[in-house]
């Protein structure tokens, strides 16, 4: 199969997807679209909302219709780095053996990641950036593919501890849940009132998804567009030849180089959905807002003003 059919039907697969999904979450069309972006190219996402917004329910139907193994590790204060990724126990011939934790499948829901101390969500580091633990000195490789979908309550909530810089930049999108329409509550409540359960049709397996995610990287794109992402990248680094005055006035860091990279992946996803073989500016731009929000850090000033970091990004696109 030639790299245009193989786009061809990743539109209709990916249609289908979205149908089969639609089947259990009413709307959020944006949130599921950035998570299946993230899967075809091999990133991580989280989610970030209020509770009762259906931030669980969606991973768990994600999972689901894509025929992967999946785990939910529930992110609680007592939570310790073993009781994710696993430790070394005496068999009965006195010898260490290796008993794997819940990371090893190829989607883990991390639920709630905030309510866990800093020493526990680090162990998540390594396993999101090399698809591996060290455990006792040895390196244990996770399965393939492997994304790490998290959930998050607002940071302001009481009991919750802010995920330090480097771990949300190992996060190809954070995506903002907002409440439903009218008419969605509605449905909502329809659906989660009686006794149907829908059934869900699992749509591709684990070597679907990894021929997507190489499609997708061999996807070619214009230097004017890698061009524009870098820029666009650039431009949040306070005190950087192209940054903004608003920038240089409201942020105290910038995204990195994994932002320019992940804008890049994204737009390609995004022209691929959509059946086209090539990204432009307007895919760059399309997937910035949820690359983008979550590395850039504002400075006093910048909260004392009530600037948000969706206006910053709106005044750099």
């Amino acid at each position: 199969m030639s790299d245009v059919d193989a786009v061809g039907r990743l539109v209709e697969k990916h249609q289908a997807l979205k149908r089969e999904i639609a089947k259990v979450i009413v709307g959020q069309d944006d949130v599921v679209d950035q998570v299946l972006w993230s899967i075809y190219t091999g990133g991580h996402s989280l989610l970030i909302g209020v509770p009762g917004l259906a931030k669980t329910l969606m991973v768990n139907t994600i999972a689901r219709t894509l025929g992967l193994d999946f785990k939910r590790i529930q992110f609680t204060p007592d939570l310790m780095p073993s009781d994710i990724l696993g430790s070394e126990v005496l068999d009965q011939n006195r010898n260490f053996v290796f008993v794997k934790g819940p990371i090893f499948a190829n989607i883990i829901l991390a639920d709630e990641i905030n309510r866990t101390p800093p020493k526990t969500q680090a162990a998540l580091l390594e396993a999101m950036q090399e698809r591996a633990v060290t455990i006792t000195g040895r390196q244990h490789k996770l399965p393939n593919p492997y994304f790490v979908l998290a959930t998050q309550n607002p940071i302001e909530q009481e009991g919750t501890y802010p995920l330090p810089e480097a771990q949300l930049d190992r996060f190809m999108f954070a995506i903002h849940l907002e409440y439903p329409t009218l008419e969605e509550e509605i449905q909502v409540v329809k659906n989660t009132t009686d006794d149907e359960e829908p059934e869900l049709s699992t749509l591709f397996s684990a070597e679907e998804i990894l021929e997507v995610q190489h499609l997708i990287r061999r996807i070619p794109v214009p230097d004017n567009v890698v061009r524009y992402a870098v820029e666009l990248a650039q431009k949040t680094r306070p005190g950087q030849e192209n940054a903004s005055e608003l920038v240089n006035q409201y942020l105290d860091w910038g995204a990195g180089p994994r932002a320019s990279q992940n804008l890049v992946l994204a737009a390609k996803a995004h022209a691929a959905v959509a059946g086209r073989f090539s990204p432009d500016i307007a895919d760059v731009k399309a997937v910035s807002r949820g690359i983008l929000r979550h590395r850039i850090l504002k400075n006093y000033k910048a909260e004392a003003e009530g600037i948000t970091d969706e206006a910053i990004i709106e005044q750099l696109l």
